[in-house]
């Protein structure tokens, strides 16, 4: 086993590597420096940020994420961030379960566990998700039967984020908020998602900054991330709802279908083979709803599976190992903050083969279910506490809406990405639906 010290370094002073990083515009294009790093100095390196990221290591392959989980110990802690945690502090706001570590957090999350991520939880979510969905799409097939030829050409991602914002409020507090009827709260829908924005955009260079420095000389930078988190905290239960960032894997799973037409007819085909028997004497078997279906749709859940495959919402899982660890066979001390790369290994052929190839299938195979190659949702006792809710989300509406439309990609080219946080498209994404009888 080969020394800490060994391990390879992408520039030896943190300072100097965040000057660098922000001169260049890197934040922005973190998974691609990420990527680069790895072909260049191999599966496993060291980056010193700013404060926050001093010790950090990065690694790349499935292996080495096993080992670091199983060093997570009782407390998974995740690297914080003090700019959300500051603006608690200073507008006398409790943390949430996300900012929590240590037995605050497993208190509050063992208390949570059995009502957002039990079997009967996911089946009292569908029902609730189901009825939304529906919505949604009678909303749209209004507006397709309103156009020529019964097509519409549009960047579904206001649309989506609408639904998912509906859905979920649905889902965790039993109220409807009229957000697909453009009514009086659709205005609040879309100021609540423009902070949502500014405040995503915003935390990734606010990262590496210590949090006394930031109050001190009080850049604009900092003075737009306080006010887009009031405006947040003004729509408790949209908040609440905006953790479920489902809008932009809904909006790549349909990209990727429109650019890979063989792929969508046969979900399509898995969606509509389950049906209530011959039904009504002489008219077709009437498709089965959806929520008693979810557990016989393997290939829809492998399609959600290869989009965080390819755009994973978070470009990477962290964790600070509670013991030493032995990682690529280089010694890792405990506390020392580890990250797993999910978009350089989603697309490594290392961990993948054709890994720029949208191939649902990969996922069916009885090897992929045991490889630590799928961590979207991270792993253990610290993964994502709305994972069963986003699951059946995702799986309702895109079931829906292959059941009512054709998606076609206006673009067949790469999409470019970029990282504000979370990963989202560089453009907006034109998607072109035609309503099907």
């Amino acid at each position: 086993v080969k020394p800490y010290e060994a391990i390879p370094r992408d520039g030896a002073n943190r300072w100097l590597n965040l000057y660098r990083l922000w001169r260049d515009g890197g934040f922005q294009h973190f998974h691609h420096h990420m990527e680069k790093t790895f072909r260049k100095l191999g599966p496993i390196y060291r980056l010193g940020l700013g404060d926050t990221c001093g010790r950090c290591v990065n690694v790349l392959l499935p292996r080495d994420a096993a080992q670091l989980f199983r060093a997570e110990g009782t407390f998974p802690r995740r690297m914080g961030i003090e700019a959300w945690s500051t603006h608690r502090q200073l507008r006398n706001h409790q943390k949430g379960l996300f900012l929590l570590n240590g037995p605050a957090w497993r208190s509050d999350r063992l208390a949570l566990n059995p009502a957002l991520l039990s079997p009967a939880a996911g089946r009292h979510f569908a029902w609730l998700l189901d009825a939304v969905a529906q919505d949604f799409v009678r909303g749209l097939r209004r507006r397709l039967d309103l156009s020529p030829g019964r097509a519409l050409t549009l960047d579904l991602h206001p649309l989506i984020f609408r639904f998912t914002l509906e859905a979920s409020t649905y889902a965790l507090y039993g109220e409807r908020l009229g957000l697909l009827g453009g009514g009086l709260t659709a205005g609040g829908a879309e100021k609540f998602l423009a902070a949502l924005e500014t405040m995503l955009s915003t935390t990734l260079p606010l990262l590496f900054v210590p949090p006394p420095l930031l109050r001190r000389i009080n850049p604009p930078l900092w003075r737009d991330h306080l006010a887009a988190w009031d405006v947040i905290f003004q729509h408790g239960k949209l908040r609440g709802a905006g953790r479920q960032i489902t809008a932009l894997p809904l909006l790549f799973t349909l990209l990727e279908l429109g650019r890979n037409p063989g792929v969508q007819r046969e979900l399509r085909q898995e969606l509509l083979g389950g049906t209530h028997g011959k039904g009504i004497p002489g008219t077709p078997p009437q498709p089965r709803p959806l929520p008693e279906l979810l557990g016989e749709l393997p290939l829809l859940r492998a399609a959600i599976k290869e989009t965080l495959r390819l755009y994973p919402v978070g470009i990477t899982v962290q964790r600070y190992p509670a013991t030493d660890v032995v990682l690529h066979n280089y010694h890792v001390p405990a506390g020392t903050l580890c990250q797993v790369a999910l978009y350089a290994l989603g697309r490594s052929p290392e961990v993948f083969s054709n890994p720029q190839r949208y191939d649902p299938k990969r996922w069916l195979l009885k090897e992929a279910t045991t490889s630590f190659r799928a961590l979207a949702f991270g792993f253990g006792a610290r993964q994502c506490i709305g994972r069963r809710l986003a699951e059946v989300e995702m799986m309702l509406f895109l079931g829906h809406v292959l059941r009512n439309f054709t998606v076609e990609a206006v673009s067949t080219e790469d999409i470019p990405t970029v990282f504000r946080f979370i990963l989202m498209p560089e453009k907006p994404l034109l998607l072109t639906l035609r309503a099907l009888d």
